[in-house]
């Protein structure tokens, strides 16, 4: 007579199986959080006092209250790094200094020790290349990737928008050098873009956006880089980047925002550039958008 099997092998042979068809999800890493910190992205321009007292009220949340500007995109660095000194201590910031910087002090070990105490980083407006020129890849430029982690605040106008983003405009044009000729079309291979610093990954960012009528350049861009959204800020206006990720607009005018995601792109032999299914948003302040569902939420929540 087959005896018949015990219990106690009957409960091994149960946990096995269960052990063996166990989810595979319950051996996953948990997802590294983001960024604590924000972004404070100005479209150029004029910037009102309720728009850059938004910035000095953020930037008390971290750090010790103090200000650093880095003034290596402008043509006047000497002129433009103490108006924006006196411009930041009328609106309450009492330690705020500002740097002009050459590669080769950037480039120095100790170079980030300008940073300790930090709370928010400012970006002048000018020539984005000469910024990225002087602090990419260098030691302060590592050191704001992980206060930006820790949560200092990270802004910037104009081409200190345009450094932001990992792919970035540099303004310039491949197809012709008349000025009057410029953004006329979209096709491929037009735009010269470099790295920016990288702290917007999900995105390109263009500034003075539409009073430079600047649509042409951004759409051409993102169809040849359609995982990436364009993000193009008018000036006066902001897009605050929260540590939920979401981006809240500010300001005084409209933010343009293109998302290829889903569209289906091509391109004629004559190099001009085509797309349906597109989605195309035009946001207001007030406006919450959250780049991952590629929708608005309206009022700020």
């Amino acid at each position: 007579m087959r005896k018949r099997p015990t219990l106690g092998f009957t409960v091994l042979l149960l946990s096995m199986i269960a052990w063996s068809v166990a989810p595979a999800c319950s051996t996953k890493s948990p997802v590294a959080p983001g960024p604590k910190g924000h972004l404070f992205i100005v479209g150029g321009g004029d910037r009102d006092e309720p728009l850059m007292r938004r910035y000095v009220e953020l930037a008390k949340g971290f750090g010790t209250g103090r200000v650093v500007v880095f003034t290596m995109a402008s043509s006047v660095p000497l002129e433009v790094g103490p108006e924006l000194v006196a411009e930041f201590r009328k609106y309450g910031v009492q330690d705020v200094v500002y740097y002009q910087l050459t590669r080769d002090e950037a480039m120095k070990a100790d170079s980030a020790k300008i940073l300790d105490g930090v709370s928010a980083i400012w970006f002048a407006g000018g020539d984005q290349a000469r910024l990225t020129a002087a602090l990419l890849d260098t030691p302060i430029h590592a050191r704001m990737r992980e206060l930006y982690a820790e949560g200092c605040l990270l802004g910037g106008t104009s081409a200190g928008a345009a450094v932001m983003s990992e792919v970035m405009i540099t303004g310039d044009e491949k197809r012709t050098k008349n000025e009057d000729e410029l953004w006329q079309t979209i096709e491929a291979d037009n735009v010269v873009r470099v790295r920016g610093f990288g702290f917007v990954k999900n995105a390109i960012i263009d500034q003075h956006f539409l009073i430079r009528r600047r649509q042409n350049r951004l759409l051409s861009l993102v169809f040849e880089n359609p995982t990436l959204l364009g993000a193009g800020i008018d000036e006066a206006t902001a897009i605050l980047v929260r540590p939920d990720g979401k981006w809240e607009i500010l300001g005084e005018s409209q933010v343009y925002v293109v998302d290829a995601r889903k569209a289906v792109v091509s391109k004629a032999s004559s190099n001009k550039l085509g797309a349906h299914g597109l989605a195309l948003h035009l946001l207001l302040p007030g406006d919450v958008f959250d780049p991952v569902k590629g929708r608005a939420e309206g009022p700020s929540k």
